[in-house]
C-alpha cells in the first residue's frame, strides 16, 4: 500500500478499562481499522490524564489508576478514514475522538526477511 502526502490522523481516547463484549476497546478498535484495510493503527498508553469526568488517572505509586488514558492512532487518506467513523459512533461511548490533517512524508513496512 502507497500512502504520502495529504492524509488525516484519526486518534481516539478511551480509557484501559473500557471493554467490548469482554475484551479490551483499544483491541476491538485496532482489529476493525485492520478488516477495513486502514493503513495502520498503534494504541498508546498513557501515565497520567484526565477526560470529560475531571478525574486524574495516574501510574505513580501512591495513586496508582487502573483505567489509565489509551490513545488509538491511526493514519490514512481522509475518505478511508471517515468511512470508518461510524464503527466508532457503535464502540465508543464515553471518550474522545478527533481528526487532524497531517502529510505523511514516509509509510514504509518491513520486509519478511527484516521482520523476524
Amino acid at each position: 500500500m502507497k500512502l504520502q502526502g495529504p492524509a488525516v490522523r484519526l486518534t481516539i481516547f478511551v480509557g484501559e478499562d473500557d471493554t467490548w463484549h469482554h475484551k479490551p476497546l483499544y483491541t476491538e478498535i485496532v482489529h476493525r481499522a485492520h478488516r477495513t484495510g486502514l493503513a495502520g493503527a498503534s494504541v498508546l498508553r498513557g501515565i497520567e490524564g484526565f477526560g470529560a469526568s475531571s478525574r486524574i488517572h495516574t501510574t505513580r505509586l501512591l495513586s496508582l489508576s487502573e483505567d489509565l488514558p489509551i490513545a488509538i492512532v491511526i493514519v490514512d487518506a481522509e475518505d478511508k478514514v471517515r468511512a470508518f467513523l461510524p464503527q466508532l459512533d457503535e464502540l465508543v461511548s464515553e471518550g474522545l475522538v478527533i481528526i487532524d490533517p497531517v502529510e505523511v512524508i514516509r509509510y514504509v513496512g518491513r520486509t519478511r526477511q527484516a521482520a523476524r
